[in-house]
Formats: C-alpha cells, structure tokens, sequence
C-alpha cells in the first residue's frame, strides 16, 4: 500500500490504478457470489471446492492486480497456512466426531444422540460444515500454490 501512494505521488499508476480499482470492486463480488455456491451446495450440486475455488480466485485476483508482498500484508502466510489446516481439520474432525459417537465416517445422524435434532436436519447441517471446512482448505491452498509457482519457492517476487 505504501508503494501505491509512492507511484500516486510521483504520478507513475497509469494503467495500474484502471485495474487495481476494477479488482477491489469485483472482489467483494466474487466472495459474495463464493458463499452463495457454498450455502447452495449443499442441496444440490457444488458445495464447499466450487465456492472455495471461487474465493480462492479473488485472493489470486488481488494478488495479480497488486504484487505478491501486498498479498503476503493482506494475508499473511502464517495465517493462511494456519486457516488450510483449520479447514481440513474441519473436514476431518467432524467425520471422526461422527465415528466416536457410534455411526460411521461422515454419518451425521450419530449427532443425534449430543443434540436432539431430527436426522435429516443433521444431515443438512453436517454436511453444511463440512463444506465450510473445505472451501476454506481449498481457498488458501490455491492461494499458497499461486506463492510457491509465481516465486518458484522463494516468495520474494511475484509475477
């Protein structure tokens, strides 16, 4: 952010600005649109890697428009990491919940006997939370691919 308001100065944005100002009002766009995939997915078709894609691309999609250190400020990679291992963990923990509780992997109606729900309404709800977990483990993968391949490992310089 620093180094935009040196070029803004010294009044070196250019073609810069038209496209750094396009993200920043597509990008909200694209997140929204990503949580619709996710809250929609799980009745249908979708779900949890679509909408993470999604809002893995508009982390890739400011990362481009900007430069990889304005990424890295944005989201730091200690995070990122930190939030992938959250979202597996997610995915995974509430299968084995599942299992602890006597059903099998992934069968969310073992939920039944914590919390006095209708089955299907745990199932609805379970595999809600295992989309959440995916979309966000997918997310930040994408964007600690896009790292590691646009800096061939070293994060110093981006594309």
């Amino acid at each position: 952010m620093k180094r935009l308001q040196e070029q803004a100065r010294s009044g070196d944005l250019g073609e810069d600005l038209i496209i750094r100002t396009a993200v920043r009002i597509m990008v909200p766009f694209i997140q929204l649109f990503s949580l619709y995939v996710l809250a929609h997915g799980h009745y249908s078709p979708g779900g949890g890697f679509q909408g993470g894609v999604l809002l893995g691309a508009s982390f890739l999609l400011m990362a481009l428009a900007f430069d990889l250190k304005s990424s890295k400020e944005l989201f730091p990679p200690k995070v990122i990491m930190a939030s992938s291992n959250v979202g597996v963990l997610i995915f995974a923990g509430i299968g084995v919940a599942c299992a602890l509780l006597g059903g099998y992997f992934m069968d969310y109606a073992a939920f039944a006997k914590v919390i006095p729900l209708a089955v299907p309404d745990w199932r609805s709800l379970g595999i809600l939370l295992v989309e959440v977990g995916v979309q966000i483990g997918v997310a930040c993968i994408m964007l600690v691919l896009y790292w590691e391949l646009s800096s061939a490992g070293t994060l110093e310089e981006g594309l």
